[in-house]
């Protein structure tokens, strides 16, 4: 099957697919990007998040708290208060971690050139724990990520180990992360709008090209041709499921899929 038909299928069967997260629904502040986003032929949105507080009630035992393993005693994606957790606390009953988590986004993209587009913007945006993921099957994953998160644990065993007066501390900093997340945001569409409009200037100036000079018309298809030929692809396929998932570039990763 074509590449590009392929991805159209996966995009169709992705898209039309029931949202699973806890919410059910794209957070209110990602709206705008995701729908930029799968509006593109090149790209679409696998998953996401706008950013949020947590407060997570789990067992100690292994490396950090895992999620499905935990009670969630509070979350939302605003500023919260310190009287918010206070009374969330009292579900605690053993290892309670307050946590925020930046902004995260899961892009699938067409090819890895879109993909490198796509982690300019990020990186631009200062989403710059940003990474590619190429996958067996060919599947090319951008993932948008930042470093700016937080996660202090409360209490052990149910007993809170530290004063409300921390508490307040630590939320007035993970507000404030919140802010700042909140204009990474904004910073990523605006360039994302920009990069966009740029890639569609480009494209269209090249097909205009192509159109008023056969001669380019006919050297462009003999080397897209050779680009395609079977020994070239197999070859590149090759170096690519034969990675052993390690990371080969400052932003490309090799993954399972």
């Amino acid at each position: 099957m074509d590449r590009s038909a392929e991805f159209g299928r996966w995009k169709a069967q992705s898209l039309s697919k029931a949202d699973l997260s806890r919410k059910g629904s794209v957070d209110e502040d990602a709206v705008e990007v995701v729908e930029l986003l799968n509006s593109r032929e090149e790209f679409f949105t696998t998953s996401s998040c706008a950013g949020r507080i947590l407060l997570l009630d789990g067992s100690a035992e292994g490396s950090g708290v895992q999620k499905q393993h935990c009670c969630w005693l509070l979350v939302t994606h605003k500023p919260c208060a310190r009287d918010d957790v206070m009374a969330a606390l009292k579900g605690a009953t053993s290892e309670a971690v307050l946590k925020f988590e930046p902004f995260i986004l899961h892009v699938q993209c067409r090819t890895l050139q879109d993909a490198q587009t796509l982690h300019s913007v990020a990186i631009d945006s200062g989403f710059r724990n940003s990474g590619i993921t190429v996958g067996k099957r060919g599947k090319t994953m951008l993932a948008v990520r930042s470093t700016h998160g937080l996660e202090v644990p409360l209490t052990h065993k149910g007993k809170l180990m530290v004063t409300e007066e921390y508490i307040e501390f630590l939320l007035t900093i993970a507000n404030q992360k919140m802010e700042e997340n909140k204009r990474r945001i904004g910073r990523f569409y605006n360039c994302l709008q920009h990069a966009v409009k740029r890639e569609t200037i480009s494209n269209s100036h090249s097909k205009i090209k192509e159109r008023n000079n056969p001669l380019c018309t006919h050297k462009n298809r003999q080397s897209q041709g050779k680009a395609q030929s079977p020994s070239t692809t197999e070859d590149n396929g090759r170096e690519l499921e034969d990675g052993d998932g390690l990371e080969i570039s400052a932003a490309l990763f090799l993954g399972d899929d």
